[in-house]
């Protein structure tokens, strides 16, 4: 089986499907004996994933890009409407970003700078109020915890209970919507 192999300072393994690739996730000790015995163990789980994973890819190599009029009017609408989000959360959370920025970005959702400037996807218009409150209170988080640490999940939960149900709807529909810039 092929994969990309990400080693880093993590502590444990994992396997994540993305765009048709299985990417494995693992500390810089983990010896390929045991990256082996992962993969067999999670073999189905894989195959399954990855057959779904190529069919959303297929269903997005059919959908029709976004003219430059249209992005240009889903920015604005972004414009809009994610400040007053941000507010809401930042409120909530204590926390004051430097700037908002909307871009059309073709890999992230949302980023926060070390200066405190949040920057969004203006594709996020295309997905539930749900969808983007998670996003904002995901670059919102940043602002106390600039890692993805236990903290930084703990803080996100408590304004954001329901943030694992619509992180995982923006992680199967990714690439149909990324699909629109073309």
């Amino acid at each position: 089986m092929q994969y990309r192999l990400v080693r880093s300072n993590r502590r444990t393994m994992a396997i994540e499907i993305r765009n048709g690739e299985v990417i494995v996730r693992t500390p810089w000790r983990t010896t390929q004996r045991e990256i082996d015995g992962m993969l067999q163990e999670k073999r189905a789980w894989i195959e399954t994933h990855l057959q779904k994973s190529m069919e959303r890819k297929k269903a997005a190599a059919k959908i029709q890009p976004l003219t430059s009029d249209e992005l240009k009017e889903l920015g604005q609408k972004a414009v809009e409407y994610l400040p007053g989000r941000v507010r809401h959360y930042a409120a909530l959370l204590g926390v004051q970003p430097r700037k908002i920025t909307v871009r059309n970005q073709r890999t992230r959702w949302g980023s926060c700078s070390s200066g405190g400037n949040l920057n969004f996807n203006c594709l996020l218009m295309l997905t539930p109020p749900e969808v983007i409150d998670s996003v904002v209170v995901h670059e919102l988080c940043h602002l106390i915890e600039m890692n993805h640490s236990e903290r930084f999940y703990r803080k996100v939960y408590s304004v954001y209970p329901e943030y694992d149900r619509w992180h995982q709807w923006l992680k199967e529909h990714q690439t149909e919507l990324m699909a629109r810039l073309g």
